[in-house]
This record gives C-alpha cells, structure tokens and sequence, in this order.
C-alpha cells in the first residue's frame, strides 16, 4: 500500500506549472495552453511568468531569471539577447521575448519529471536477507517434507492421515512464521516514533538504510544554510563618515526587495538620510544608488564593478574577502548624479560592506555526531566554491583538501570516482553531474545519502541510496526521497539513524531466535525420519511451543532498546549463530 502511495505521487508530479503561454502568431499575441506551444514560437515573458518551453532570448528588457530549482544557481541571472533560458526556471525581474527550442517531451523540465517518476524500491539488507532464507527454507522443506511423510506412513506404521498431521507440525517449526511480520512491525513502529519528531518516512526500509550509510552528501542551502544572508561586518575605508555612512545604509535598505538589503534592514536602523532620486538595483548592472537632497550620491555595488580602474588598495581588500567566502559590497561616495546607464566619474569608496550567509543553528553539532560515527562528509552546491568552503569552515568540517571547482571535474567515471575519494568540498556542480558523484561513490562501495531541496537535487537524490529532502523544497525533491523533514531540521537525522539501528540489531536477535528454532526443528524431523519413529509433536503443541518461546520473546526483542552500530553482513552472521546453537 505503502509503495502504491508513493507510485501515485510520482504519477502526479510535475515540474512546470506554468497553465498558458503568450505567443505571438501572424503579429499577433495569443495565449494559448502550454501543450499547444511548438518549436520555434514566439514567446512573451515577464517578471512573475514560468518559462514554459527552453529557448533562447530575441528581445531583454531588464530581463532575469532564477534557475535556483533547476540548476543550484542561487542568485537571479541577467538574461540578454541570444542567452539560453530552461522551462521551468522563473522570471523575477523585466520582459522580453523567446524563441522556443525545445517543447514538450524534449524540454528540459520534462526530461527530469520524467526521469523522476520511475519508481524504485529502496534497497534493504534485512529484507533481502529475510527474503533470501525464506527461499533457502522453502527448498529445504520441498526436500525433507516428502521423506518424513514417507517416513512416518512406512517406518512408523502411521496411517497416512496421522502421518500428514505429523509431519506438518514438523514442518511448521521449519518455518519462521512471525519474522517477516515482526520486520515489518519493526520498521512501522520506528516510522510512527520519527513521525512524532517531524520526519516522514516515505519508503519502510529507509530507516534501516541511514543506518547503513557511510557517506552523505550534502547541498549547501538549505541544509548547512538558510536561504538567507546576514550582515557580518562594516569595514570603514573613511572613518570621519562613520555616523552618516549608516544612515546612507538605512536608506539604502528602507525598500528591503532583496536578501542584500533585508540583510542591511535587519541591522542599520538609524535615521535614513533624505533622498531626491534613486537608481534601483540589477543584476546587468550590479550595483543600486541613491542622491540626497544636498546633491551627495552613494553607489553600492559589486566591488568587481564599481571599483574598476579605481582605489587598487579598496579593491584588492575586497578580492581578499571574497576569496575567503564570503559576499562583499563596496559603497562609494561622489558629487555628481548617477543614472541608469553610467556610474559617476569621481567617486570614492569610503566602506566594504560584508555578508555571509546564515548557517543553521543546529548543522554544526549535527555534522560533528555523523564524524563520531564514521559517516565521511562530502558537501556539493552550486555556489561559488570558495564560498561553499566558507561555510563548511563555519560549521565546523574538517577541510582536509581546498574546494574543488566542479567545471574541472573528468567525465571518466573511474577517474571521477578518484577525484570523490581525495575531495570533500565541491562548487559549481550541475545536476547531471550531482548523479555522477552519487554513481561514482557506490562505485567505491559506498553506502550514499544525499540531501537537497530543489529541483536540479531530484535526479541524485533519486539515484542515492538514500534521499533526504527538507519540507521547503520542491515537489519534485519531496516526491522521489525517502525521507523528508517536515519542519526542515537536519539536526532530527542522528535520531533517524539511531532508529535505524535499534531496528537491524534487533531484527538480527529476532532472526537469530527464530533461526535456531528452524534449525532445532529440522534436525529433529531429520532424526525422527532416519531412527523410523513417530514425530513427538502435533500442530497444536507446536503453535504453543512456538508462541511462548518464540513469538511472544520476539515481539519485546524487536521493540527493545538497542544503540548497537551497524556491522555489515546479517544473512551470514545469523547463519553461523542459528545453525550450531540450534
């Protein structure tokens, strides 16, 4: 049932939920349903509108895109004329005009929806194993129940209606009968007690497969970090401005439109000098300014940008900060008016602003209880890797080699798994090659987790062994993991692994019980058959036997306490309990 649920979800899933399109058709504008778009419309597109089609852009006007769901990228990207745009990706910012060229089941939304939708079970050593002795059980008694049968009617002179009794209680202490029902109540009831501290279970075996992981790859936002930056510090190039640099800030963020300036609102509240005019920020231009009534302008902006060819000591303190990770804007002072198209001549920094962006409260003792417990650490983004290297420097990873640019990663599988093993840090990395890295670790013989919230995180998610999705993110990544945290805490996971071991070490009890009674049970038929005497048993005194030595012991054994780490091998570490004891 539990599996229909999930397949059904599946079915349903989609990623562009754009209902109509505006075409432009013999000059004039339509709108038509996505379905209907072809190859080679022409689409109008503006701030608020889901790209419903890929295409390339005929006409920008201020034109920006968030492709953060689809591709990691977490800023707004400028889109000018001849630039590339995928379905699915949101436009924030301006119009234009596109030219389609791919639609349909050739876009790339639909590539990943509907690569998402195949469903796959979640691989599980206990089920597996159960499933396996089963098997091997069943052949046993296809063996051993015709000769005792045979064994009890000649031999022991039994008619051949008390010979069938016989040999049937025989039988069915051969078979584990509450094992498999036991496993599953076990995984049910660790499913409820995570449902309780806000994690969904979406597939049983998870809570085992946590157990089992020794490496889990981590996306960045949303997992180490909150969507979000935060003010870090001011840093005063003129210190005789100190007071009406703040307010010049204030004033700058009065307008909070961006995570830049609600970081800026949160912090400088003090009275807003009076403007005259403005130059609203963009991403084309990176950077915003403003004029007071007195005719003083400031300029904020990307020290890239409005300190070229400018102070090389302010820019090279600049380059220092954003090599260490973290966001920094530089807010220059002039005499003369900006506009929309040049910045002033004579202008003079006078203060770097920096920002950083928020980690989580709970990432950093999370991260130190999966380095206790031997699980390998692997961080994966699309950011800037430097700035994914500051991050995991403040939530306190151990860095072991410099963060690795993932456009230099090697399409070589083999050579791809090396590079997986000798680096931790990754920046810049695409979807395709997120399912790469997964690959390339179980390649290694790995057990792999794998976090993420968005859309371009669906397919490696999918592909790891075990996917953890946070409740924020898209339907897409909630849809194909096994696990999502409802309320987007990841410090909830030591909890899901401890579960997952309480259930493998005592399912291992049970199987080694319930083992060694089968064992007992057919060495016993084995010698009634070979000694000519009639079984000792019948059905009833074996169901007894059975729930007052087996049963009912299994039962606590399988909901009792148990903080025993997971050990690799259960079908051969039951074997060699159950088969000598027995």
């Amino acid at each position: 049932m539990q599996e229909l649920r999930a397949k059904r979800t599946l079915d349903k899933l989609a990623i562009l939920h754009a209902p109509v399109a505006h075409a432009l058709r013999d000059g004039k504008k339509q709108t038509l349903p996505v379905s209907q778009v072809v190859l080679d419309d022409m689409l109008e597109i503006a701030t608020g509108d889901q790209i419903p089609a890929d295409g390339i852009i005929l006409e920008s006007a201020g034109l920006e895109v968030d492709e953060a769901l689809l591709t990691g990228e977490s800023d707004p990207i400028n889109k000018t004329k001849d630039a590339k745009v995928l379905s699915g990706s949101m436009v924030v910012a301006g119009n234009g005009f596109m030219k389609t060229t791919a639609v349909g089941k050739e876009a790339y939304a639909y590539k990943i929806s509907s690569q998402v939708k195949k469903f796959s079970r979640t691989k599980s050593e206990l089920v597996d194993g159960t499933n396996k002795l089963l098997g091997y059980i069943s052949w046993i008694i296809l063996i051993v129940a015709p000769l005792l049968v045979w064994g009890q009617i000649v031999n022991s002179g039994n008619t051949w209606q008390e010979a069938l009794v016989r040999s049937t209680a025989a039988i069915v202490g051969m078979i584990p009968e509450g094992l498999v029902l036991l496993t599953s109540m076990a995984f049910l009831i660790a499913t409820i007690v995570l449902a309780r501290k806000k994690v969904l279970v979406q597939q049983l075996p998870a809570v085992e497969g946590l157990a089992r992981v020794d490496v889990i790859c981590l996306d960045k936002t949303g997992t180490l970090t909150e969507d979000r930056i935060i003010f870090k510090e001011l840093i005063l190039l003129d210190k005789k401005l100190d007071k009406r640099i703040k307010q010049v800030l204030a004033a700058f963020a009065q307008k909070p439109d961006s995570s830049t300036l609600i970081a800026l609102n949160d912090v400088f509240t003090d009275n807003a000098v009076a403007i005259s005019s403005n130059v609203p920020f963009s991403s084309a231009r990176k950077w915003s300014a403003l004029t007071q009534r007195n005719g003083d302008s400031w300029v904020l902006g990307a020290p890239e940008i409005v300190l070229a060819n400018k102070d090389k000591i302010a820019r090279a303190q600049a380059d220092e900060i954003a090599n260490s990770g973290h966001r920094v804007l530089c807010l220059l002072h002039s005499k003369e008016m900006p506009n929309k198209e040049y910045l002033p001549k004579n202008m003079k920094p006078v203060a770097l602003i920096v920002f950083a962006e928020k980690v989580r409260d709970d990432a950093k003792e999370t991260l130190e209880f999966f380095a206790t417990q031997g699980v390998k650490l692997k961080i994966i983004s699309g950011d800037n890797p430097k700035t994914v290297g500051a991050v995991a420097r403040a939530v306190g990873v151990a860095v072991q080699s410099e963060p690795f640019d993932a456009r230099m990663l090697p399409e070589d599988m083999q050579e791809l798994a090396r590079v997986m093993k000798e680096k931790d840090i990754f920046g810049r990395v695409n979807p395709d090659q997120k399912r790469a890295m997964v690959k390339a670790l179980q390649a290694n013989g790995h057990v792999v987790a794998m976090t993420g919230d968005g859309v371009n995180d669906a397919l490696a998610l999918k592909d790891a062994d075990i996917g953890i999705a946070m409740s924020s993110g898209s339907q897409a990544t909630k849809a194909v993991a096994e696990l999502v945290l409802l309320d987007n805490k990841f410090s909830h996971m030591p909890r899901v692994l401890a579960e997952g071991r309480r259930v493998i070490a005592n399912i291992e009890r049970v199987a080694n019980l319930f083992l060694t009674k089968n064992v007992y049970s057919l060495f016993l038929a084995l010698v009634i058959t070979l000694s000519a005497l009639p079984y000792p048993f019948m059905p009833r005194h074996m169901t007894v036997l059975s729930a007052l030595t087996i049963g009912i012991p299994a039962f606590f054994l399988a909901l009792a306490p148990n903080n025993r780490r997971y050990i690799p091998g259960f079908l051969p570490r039951v074997l060699k309990f159950a088969i000598p004891v027995g």
